[in-house]
């Protein structure tokens, strides 16, 4: 089991000035649980959520109380994805919790390998039921068994791991392959030949009436002899 080290902290802390220190403002509750404001080291939680995830128990350990969690939220600053703040579920003990967990797809779809098909992910993460100690880091996929464009994988179909309950709606669609798009060529438009000889039609009129109008001005300006 993984253990954090976290220290209760003040809700009038500035949240800063915990950064600033090289930790992160955290805060923990549950069903019968207080919501309990904490601070925890940044590296430490950086190596536990890269080996746990959201799926791995989770033991605070502060000293004052002792509480077994899992991570429920963690806020990302948008331009370093480094944790700004982080939230932690704490379960009933012999309780069942309900979590989301990520989806990892394995192997080659042959729709898309031989085919040219498109591999389109609806779902990212699902969600099941468990003891805590049943929960699995993530769920694997094998999407080797789509041969052809619109071949799919709908939850029901996914084999769970012992004492892992499928709560997820049962014929939501997981993955799916589809064929892929042609790029038509734009046909250039057809010539319109008729318009074409209206407007030469009308240029050649212009250009005989400018010169029937020069012609004209050139015989008033010329004196008689």
């Amino acid at each position: 089991m993984l253990t954090l080290k976290a220290e209760i902290r003040s809700k009038t802390d500035k949240l800063d000035d915990i950064r600033k220190a090289g930790k992160i403002p955290a805060v923990f509750y549950g069903k019968k649980e207080a919501s309990t404001p904490i601070s925890i080291p940044k590296i430490d939680f950086l190596k536990i959520w890269k080996e746990a995830g959201e799926s791995s128990v989770i033991t605070l350990e502060t000293p004052e109380v002792i509480k077994e969690s899992l991570i429920h939220d963690i806020d990302l600053d948008p331009i370093t994805g480094i944790p700004r703040h982080v939230d932690f579920y704490v379960f009933e003990k012999g309780h069942k919790v309900e979590v989301e967990l990520p989806i990892e797809f394995i192997g080659v779809s042959p729709a898309v390998r031989d085919l040219g098909g498109v591999l389109v992910k609806v779902l990212h993460k699902l969600k099941v039921e468990a003891m805590p100690k049943d929960l699995p880091h993530d769920i694997k996929i094998d999407v080797s068994s789509l041969t052809n464009f619109d071949d799919q994988i709908i939850a029901k179909d996914i084999k769970l791991p012992d004492g892992v309950e499928l709560k997820e709606q049962p014929e939501e669609v997981v993955i799916l392959v589809s064929a892929p798009r042609e790029e038509k060529e734009e046909e250039p438009a057809p010539i319109d030949l008729s318009q074409i000889e209206v407007e030469k039609k009308g240029k050649e009129e212009s250009e005989e009436e400018t010169n029937d109008a020069n012609t004209s001005e050139t015989k008033k300006e010329t004196p008689p002899v």
